[in-house]
């Protein structure tokens, strides 16, 4: 009777229990010994390491590898905040007008989000590769008969691109939850107020979809500094580096280095830049939401 009673008091710290040891276990601890680490010189290889301090950090600063990565990844991000935001946003009120297909159409824009990210590297690694140089051949358009990973510029458009193809499409589907979450009624009461579709979005729809915004903002900042598998098998961060993201550099340090003190160093910069800019994000956007 007393197991029963405890049970139904504490029901909801039992179900949790499991997935919080879990958690602890595997995300709290190894991300307190990745700090530790980041103190030490140690290679990985072995357990034995020395304390060096913050002399990894100090390297940082004069690492041009990592201030070029952190360039990188600054555009990356930038640009995936931007344009999620922006084409998700403009693909969801598509979807959510009234035209005909509208369940065809919204399968194919979430199409992407179920696939690998590995997979659809390596299939636009071969279109930009041979794909496109050979339509620019048969067509007769210079600019096309080189690949697009072969130059700096042209694999920073390329890395970006992709990432975009496959990021925007679950924003699509958060929008259009938001959308769709907003009572007709308040459209109809501004449309007979005299608003237009202008007014009724910036007056509106928007401040409706600053919850989702906030949670698609937050996704597409972890995408674009943590990204990884699309540009690892695209461009392996080339040419020159250019498209070397902190991601990729945490593991070129730490793999292909051996640095793991260094690497840890650097995973964690990125860390509390990543929570810097959502807790900043989060309270901006917080003064702006609607209660509904």
């Amino acid at each position: 009777m007393k197991q029963r009673k405890f049970i139904e008091k504490n029901w909801g710290w039992i179900f949790l229990f499991v997935p919080l040891c879990l958690q602890l276990i595997f995300f709290y601890f190894p991300m307190l010994q990745g700090a530790f680490y980041s103190l030490t010189d140690w290679t990985g290889l072995t357990y034995n390491f020395n304390f060096v301090g913050l002399k990894n950090y100090e390297i940082l600063l004069g690492d041009q590898k990592f201030l070029k990565a952190i360039g990188f990844t600054l555009i990356l991000t930038v640009c995936l905040i931007v344009g999620e935001i922006c084409l998700g946003i403009v693909l969801a009120k598509a979807l959510n007008s009234k035209i005909k297909g509208k369940t065809f159409f919204r399968a194919w824009f979430f199409f992407p989000a179920v696939l690998s990210g590995l997979t659809v590297a390596l299939v636009f690694k071969q279109l930009f590769n041979y794909g496109l140089p050979t339509l620019g051949k048969l067509l007769g358009l210079e600019f096309l008969e080189t690949s697009l990973l072969g130059t700096p510029g042209g694999a920073v458009f390329a890395v970006i691109f992709v990432l975009l193809w496959q990021g925007v499409a679950m924003p699509v589907i958060i929008f259009l939850a938001g959308l769709q979450s907003i009572p007709e009624e308040i459209r109809e009461a501004a449309k007979v107020d005299g608003a237009n579709r202008h007014q009724i979005f910036w007056k509106i729809e928007l401040p409706y979809l600053l919850p989702s915004i906030s949670i698609v903002f937050i996704m597409a900042l972890k995408a674009g500094l943590t990204a990884f598998d699309q540009i690892f098998a695209m461009t392996s961060g080339g040419p020159s580096d250019a498209t070397t993201s902190l991601g990729l550099l945490v593991y070129n340090y730490a793999f292909n280095n051996n640095q793991y003190g260094y690497a840890n160093a650097i995973a964690i910069v990125l860390f509390i830049l990543i929570a810097i800019v959502s807790f900043i994000q989060i309270k901006i956007s917080s003064k702006y939401e609607i209660d509904k």
